[in-house]
């Protein structure tokens, strides 16, 4: 897991040779700090074949207008910086989970 920010999240993204998950969050949000252990757990599982990446978006607003993150939390998966699937809003973990697979196999629209 990395926290990025506005002046850092490019080079993160280019330097990252995994799949990247954006989590656009704020620490106020309940369903930010809802999921947030959700996604720790499948980053670390999952290690080897995805990057977590956390944007506050109090503190960058550049990145969260970058992914028009309307709602909290935002979830962007990015290969090689190009947009895979995106999602707002909690969601339990195995649901969180089964959408990562599917994106990374290929088989989930955006959104």
């Amino acid at each position: 897991m990395v926290d990025a920010s506005d002046a850092t999240f490019d080079s993160v993204i280019r330097d990252a040779a995994l799949p990247v998950l954006v989590d656009l969050w704020a620490p106020w949000c309940g369903p930010c700090r809802q999921i947030s252990p959700a996604l720790e757990k499948i980053a670390t599982q999952m290690a080897g074949s995805l990057k977590l990446v956390k944007v506050n978006v109090d503190h960058n607003p550049a990145t969260a207008s970058r992914y028009d993150a309307r709602a909290i939390p935002t979830l962007v998966i990015l290969r090689r910086g190009e947009v895979l699937a995106r999602r707002a809003g909690a969601a339990p973990a195995h649901d969180l989970r089964r959408w990562i697979e599917r994106t990374l196999e290929g088989g989930a629209a955006a959104g």
